[in-house]
């Protein structure tokens, strides 16, 4: 990625420019964070991510402390068997301080937003806005889920 742009090519650098490892390297924690974390089933993997006083902003509420967000991983994953969180885009702005991610949850019904625990297959979408900070490690996460979408579904009746 190059943080200019030139009418000639011939004028690009030729290598890209030092401050573009820290700018990717802030879409590879995310992603890190996502894979080793929620994938992986780890809440305790949290501690390698985020900042003491970590706050995540859940549909408007937050979650404050690293401990209160691996409880709130924990109940989660509780209530979602067999998850697994796809990332569909990942992006950042100029400076890494602040990535967008676009994502595809899946797994099996067990209970989540206070449903009959059935085991059905659900696969829900959303959106998280990270907070980086300048050594990499997490500050806040704002995040919106197609939740309203899913309890629809799974307050239905079963086919």
């Amino acid at each position: 990625m190059y943080v200019w742009w030139a009418d000639d090519e011939a004028t690009w650098p030729a290598e890209p420019l030092e401050d573009d490892m820290a700018r990717r390297n802030s879409v590879e924690i995310v992603e890190a964070f996502w894979e080793q974390v929620w994938n992986a089933h780890d809440p305790q993997k949290v501690d390698d991510f985020v900042v003491e006083d970590f706050v995540i902003t859940n549909a408007g509420e937050a979650i404050e402390g690293r401990e209160n967000f691996k409880a709130w991983i924990r109940a989660f994953l509780d209530q979602v068997h067999d998850f697994r969180l796809e990332a569909i885009e990942t992006f950042q702005n100029e400076d890494g301080s602040r990535v967008a991610s676009r994502w595809r949850a899946h797994g099996r019904n067990n209970g989540v937003m206070g449903t009959e625990p059935d085991g059905r297959p659900i696969s829900f979408s959303g959106t998280a806005v990270w907070a980086v900070r300048e050594d990499g490690k997490l500050l806040h996460n704002w995040v919106e889920r197609a939740s309203w979408e899913l309890y629809q579904r799974l307050a239905a009746s079963p086919a």
